[in-house]
């Protein structure tokens, strides 16, 4: 357990959390993604080191992972709004059916088997990043109409998925908002600001999730690890800015062909862990 760590292994893994805490801040606001792809993995890790409870180590990343996206997507927002990339009707009407989807993925995550889910979620990410890859940015503005039933099938979707993952869901609503005809930017800022409501469900659901499974996991509330938090915050919400900032930067073609050259490394993680699992 977590007294038996010497200070030079108890600095080690700060160094740890603080150095992954850098690109994960970054690529959230540069992508609009929350960063859980690359948090939860590390604190996967850092917690089994910690010698936490090996039963509830997944539950545990996760949920920490969404409590860190809420404060990082948030400043994301911030500065994608100043630009003028955050499409707040979207949000509204999306997200409801999102925030749907994240509920019932955090009660499913209770119980989950991730094998199958590992392999889904890495088929739609590659046909995802192979999309965005040969995907030609149109050069005239697009009259944006989602119908109803689409919105409630993706919104689910994507809120089910994302729960048990710990990701803000920017990775598939990204590619989604796309298809429906909003430029790169827009999709992005979008994208954050809906990852800001599943974050907020999300933590709130494993934090009473942990809570009435009586976890009783050292330093934690509920599934919600209170030191990774508070050390992740200061950078990830920091280097959010950096990276909301840069995506503004840069040509749109460019942005779809490096976001689908993110998903593919996504998907092809995914499929070496879900051979591995």
């Amino acid at each position: 357990m977590i007294e038996n760590l010497d200070q030079n292994q108890i600095i080690f893994l700060i160094s740890i959390m603080a150095l992954t805490a850098i690109p994960v801040g970054f690529v959230a606001g540069l992508f609009g993604i929350g960063g859980g792809l690359i948090t939860v993995p590390f604190l996967f890790y850092i917690f089994g080191i910690l010698g936490f409870d090996q039963d509830y180590l997944m539950h545990l990343a996760v949920g920490t992972s969404f409590a860190i996206i809420i404060p990082t997507s948030l400043v994301s927002i911030i500065t994608h709004h100043k630009f003028k990339a955050v499409d707040f009707e979207i949000v509204k009407s999306y997200g409801l059916f999102v925030i749907t989807g994240v509920i019932l993925g955090t009660i499913f995550a209770a119980n989950l088997k991730t094998k199958s889910l590992i392999l889904f979620f890495s088929i739609i990410i590659l046909f995802l990043g192979f999309y965005l890859l040969f995907l030609k940015e149109k050069q005239s503005k697009v009259s944006i109409k989602i119908k109803l039933s689409y919105k409630i099938l993706f919104g689910f979707i994507v809120g089910f998925i994302s729960a048990p993952m710990g990701i803000g869901g920017a990775i598939m609503n990204v590619p989604i908002l796309k298809f429906f005809g909003y430029s790169i930017n827009r999709a992005i800022g979008s994208a954050a600001a809906i990852g800001f409501l599943i974050a907020i469900f999300g933590a709130f659901g494993f934090l009473i999730s942990g809570n009435i499974l009586k976890t009783n996991i050292p330093l934690s509330v509920g599934f919600l690890n209170v030191p990774a938090f508070l050390i992740f915050i200061p950078i990830t919400t920091f280097m959010a800015r950096i990276g909301a900032r840069t995506v503004h930067a840069i040509d749109k073609n460019k942005i779809s062909k490096y976001f689908g050259i993110f998903l593919l490394i996504v998907a092809t993680k995914f499929l070496y862990e879900y051979f591995n699992f």
